[in-house]
């Protein structure tokens, strides 16, 4: 009955030191894997029909319709942009990215991210959030994908982005290929 009983516990201590330490086993294939595009045409102050995104925030005295010279440091700006599943923009969108950009340093292109793409089509149903540090100078820049609703719930990994086209300072269109790493 003693040896029993003290296999019992020894076989507990060693689930228990199992569970205290995960396993730290990377997953280095993705479970999922997308690739769409996000159409941006910042509005200038004669495109309000056309217009998915606005500058909010400026530095003092800066005109809300044009970026800030120097790198557009201190614009802030908010976007409801069509996703598309092709680089045209006039293509059928399969749901909106939602958020805002903020351009945060002096001496060089790059902003800051925080956004949402809302799915909607026959495809794909939910949410996928995403933030992160955007060096726009880099040919491609990767940002944090930190969850999901819907198909993608709870879903975490990274989205490469590339600057796909841009027309001056009034449109551009961003590829983002979104390889998940936790699927549930």
């Amino acid at each position: 009955m003693a040896a029993i009983t003290c296999s019992v516990i020894i076989f507990l201590m060693f689930l228990s030191l199992c569970s205290a330490f995960p396993s730290n086993r990377r997953q280095d294939k993705p479970c999922k894997n997308l690739i769409l595009y996000f159409h941006d045409i910042i509005y200038n102050g004669e495109n309000a029909g056309n217009a998915t995104s606005a500058i909010v925030a400026a530095p003092e005295g800066a005109n809300l319709t044009k970026l800030a010279g120097q790198f557009h440091f201190g614009n802030i700006a908010v976007f409801d942009d069509p996703i598309t599943l092709d680089n045209n923009l006039h293509s059928k969108p399969v749901g909106r990215a939602q958020g805002f950009y903020i351009y945060d340093t002096k001496n060089t292109y790059t902003s800051w991210l925080g956004f949402t793409f809302v799915l909607n089509s026959t495809d794909h149903q939910g949410t996928i959030n995403f933030a992160g540090a955007d060096p726009l100078m880099q040919k491609s820049r990767d940002i944090s994908v930190i969850g999901g609703t819907g198909d993608f719930f709870m879903h975490r990994g990274v989205a490469t982005i590339v600057t796909d086209a841009f027309e001056g300072e009034v449109y551009f269109r961003l590829r983002v290929d979104i390889k998940f790493y936790e699927c549930w």
